[in-house]
């Protein structure tokens, strides 16, 4: 293969990114006759189609998917590198983040992060997305820049940093006629609950919690929302297990009474993660920063013991398991 210079490279990594001519070239700043013109020649010195049609658009062939995300850390490191002396200003950044959240952070860091980035970079736009099961891919692939969550194992080289703590408390309507200010661990299994599943998958740390006691509780409603939780606990006589700082946050005005969860529950941490190739980024680095000083100025205190993982058994880890294999 021919050596190929930055300039190729970025055009390629459009390319490869955007799964487009027409939006590659707009990208980088090329006509759309040109972008065709340099994917002909792409084609031809890798030995690859690289984007083949389907349908009204196009896809990336098997050799482009393997190529996408070492094309993509080569240009941003050569940027990187090519920039590291110029002085790095907030307030001219002017760049669009994409960052994997719950509804939970944006409700306890929303205000704190949107506070700082008004005052200090005012272009920059952020778009928060939902956690899922391919985070870390995505990371990995360039969709995305950071992610808040707790996360099983995740790829060994991916960065993290933990942002904040909570722990579990329940909450009832203030009129339930069942639990009282004080909920026993009989009462608590005998209600129906109503779970937040981020992402989707049924089960989790409380139940694991009560199975290993002999117990089991019935989940009526599970739903990937925080706040959807909370109006609805607030509705109904279901229970809802939920972090103290949203349950602190919204339940007095959804006229939820908080009581302390009859079950040992260990608090858990929220880790921001981030793949290496953004280490020496300037820009990123501000962000992390700006979360960062948001966890520390709305929830600054920490919990002792907090988990930083989930167990790898555990349905809402976010890790996929290979399906057992049909037997012939």
């Amino acid at each position: 293969m021919q050596s190929f210079d930055l300039g190729v490279l970025a055009t390629l990594d459009a390319l490869l990114q955007e799964g487009s001519v027409t939006r590659a070239a707009r990208r980088i700043g090329l006509s759309t006759p040109a972008m065709s013109h340099a994917l002909s020649r792409m084609r031809e010195t890798v030995g690859d189609p690289l984007l083949v049609r389907s349908g009204r658009g196009m896809v990336l062939t098997p050799r482009a998917e393997a190529l996408k995300p070492t094309i993509h850390t080569l240009v941003t490191q050569a940027t990187q590198a090519l920039s590291r002396d110029r002085p790095f200003d907030a307030r001219s950044l002017d760049r669009t983040f994409v960052v994997h959240a719950t509804d939970y952070v944006l409700m306890v860091l929303g205000l704190a992060i949107d506070r700082t980035l008004r005052s200090e970079a005012p272009n920059v736009a952020v778009r928060f997305v939902a956690n899922a099961e391919d985070d870390a891919e995505r990371l990995r692939d360039g969709d995305s820049d950071l992610a808040v969550g707790i996360y099983g194992t995740l790829p060994q080289e991916m960065r993290s940093r933990q942002l904040l703590t909570d722990r579990f408390v329940c909450v009832v309507r203030e009129a339930h006629p069942t639990a009282a200010r004080r909920m026993t661990l009989d009462q608590y299994v005998s209600l129906e609950h109503i779970q937040v599943a981020p992402r989707g998958k049924p089960g989790g740390y409380v139940d694991d919690a009560l199975r290993e006691r002999g117990l089991a509780r019935r989940v009526a409603r599970a739903v990937p929302y925080f706040v959807t939780a909370l109006q609805i606990a607030s509705q109904t006589d279901y229970v809802l297990t939920v972090s103290e700082r949203v349950a602190q946050q919204l339940g007095p005005s959804l006229g939820l009474r908080v009581i302390e969860c009859p079950l040992a529950l260990r608090p858990y941490a929220l880790s921001l993660v981030w793949h290496p190739r953004f280490d020496g980024d300037a820009a990123h680095k501000f962000l992390r920063e700006v979360f960062t000083r948001a966890a520390k100025e709305v929830a600054g205190e920490r919990h002792e013991h907090a988990r930083t993982r989930l167990d790898p058994t555990d349905p809402t880890s976010g890790e996929r398991r290979k399906r057992p294999k049909k037997r012939k």
